[in-house]
């Protein structure tokens, strides 16, 4: 059963597990009906989808600023506000049925840490509102060219975009440098992570924000 707790729950969330455990329940509850998953996800959501976010927070330093772009179902950033609540994370996202459900998760859960805004990456009050954050993560949102594009002008210099990819990430990455070195985007690298508690670990690729000195 997807509800069923699965043991590396415990390893990834810790003492927070319960409100990780309450947002796959509300996702089984609702996120087919409200267009935020795919009927074959159901079964999925723990493993796919869950703690597959939640592992990104290997990557992420402590109390830095995160802005999850295109969050959707809150994917990677409710997974990470609860695993780690010493992160500031901001839920951006454009559809107002998709806010609504974000406020409501976030009210459910009590997640204090967490803000929701409703816009687009590459609205200009929007990178107004956001910008010098330390990290932007992302998941299946867009291309690596056209996410640099919408991400890199929200990152402080050396903030980093996390970009959940597929196996395919160093592809993206060969294909899309040129165009992410254009943008100011440097030390592209792909890392996995989540290999110790997962048994299909996560792959990120991770662009930095250029800084003045690195130009």
């Amino acid at each position: 059963m997807a509800g069923e707790l699965p043991d590396n729950a415990k390893l990834v969330f810790g003492e927070h597990v319960d409100r990780a455990a309450e947002f796959v329940r509300l996702l089984e509850e609702h996120g087919v009906e409200r267009g935020l998953i795919g009927p074959r996800e159901v079964d999925k959501i723990w493993d796919r989808h869950v703690l597959n976010s939640a592992v990104v927070e290997q990557v992420i330093q402590a109390n830095e600023r995160v802005v999850d772009v295109g969050s959707g179902a809150g994917l990677p950033g409710v997974p990470l506000a609860i695993a780690r609540p010493d992160l500031r994370i901001t839920l951006l996202e454009p559809m107002a049925r998709r806010i609504a459900w974000l406020e409501e998760v976030t009210e459910r859960l009590e997640l204090s840490n967490v803000t929701v805004v409703r816009g687009r990456a590459e609205e200009g009050p929007v990178r107004d509102r956001l910008k010098n954050c330390d990290v932007v993560t992302a998941r299946a949102v867009a291309p690596l060219d056209k996410l640099a594009r919408w991400c890199l002008p929200l990152l402080k210099g050396g903030g980093r975009m996390v970009a959940l990819k597929g196996e395919r990430a160093q592809e993206e990455l060969d294909r899309d440098g040129t165009a992410v070195r254009r943008l100011g985007g440097v030390n592209g690298h792909v890392v996995v992570v989540g290999a110790d508690v997962l048994e299909v670990p996560t792959t990120v690729l991770i662009v930095e924000r250029q800084t003045r000195r690195d130009r």
